[in-house]
């Protein structure tokens, strides 16, 4: 059996999620454009440089969560999903999924935006497993909060390992296991996998590709 991880946001997608998102609630006068707008940037900024303060981060992301009706959220998604989500799928990125599900490997996202955004871009996908910063809830209400390990740099494979044994699997269990991502956020579970592959990726991790021989992809 084998085992093909996927990062989501700028690698299947042509974009990421977690800033459209913001940028689409700002668009629906759901925050406060100034503000989310200055510091969703910042935010996206340090992902991209790798400093990136996660915990503040999800303060940040989750808080409109809380503050609106899971049925608003959903009626807000599916439009989300429509207008900035599907115009940025690529053919390329949904024939290297279906290539991976035709060969009969297990097939996961890893990703550390929050599993409310990016439940739905699985299943567009066609890929059963999810592993996302999950939002805490109280009687199916967002409480603005995350709740255990956020799945980003190590934390990726905390919660990889914990799903795998979840499963009563072990990395050894698969002849084979890929990551696909485009981020140096990612390299720790591109170091743990067998076929680590760079996918549009930045410039560190370009570089540390080129150094380690590691296949180098474009799904735009």
């Amino acid at each position: 059996m084998n085992l093909a991880l996927f990062d989501l946001d700028n690698t299947l997608l042509a974009g990421d999620s977690d800033y459209e998102w913001a940028q689409f609630l700002i668009s629906k006068g759901v925050v406060d454009e100034k503000i989310h707008r200055t510091k969703n940037d910042a935010f996206f900024a340090d992902y991209k440089a790798g400093t990136l303060d996660i915990y503040a981060f999800l303060d940040f992301q989750l808080a409109p969560l809380a503050l609106h009706s899971r049925a608003q959220l959903n009626a807000w998604h599916h439009e989300f999903m429509r207008t900035r989500i599907l115009p940025i799928i690529t053919s390329a990125a949904r024939h290297l999924v279906a290539q991976h599900a035709t060969a009969g490997d297990l097939l996961c996202i890893v990703t550390a935006t929050n599993s409310f955004v990016t439940g739905p871009i699985a299943r567009e996908f066609g890929i059963p497993h999810l592993i996302g910063t999950i939002p805490a809830q109280n009687d199916g209400r967002f409480t603005g909060s995350s709740e255990g390990v956020p799945s980003f740099r190590e934390g990726k494979i905390t919660r990889v390992e914990a799903w795998m044994e979840a499963m009563g699997l072990w990395w050894s269990d698969f002849d084979r296991s890929w990551f696909y991502s485009d981020s140096l956020n990612d390299l720790p579970l591109l170091e743990k996998v067998t076929n680590p592959v760079a996918v549009d990726a930045d410039a560190t991790l370009t570089s540390v590709a080129i150094r380690n021989n590691w296949r180098q992809i474009s799904l735009r």
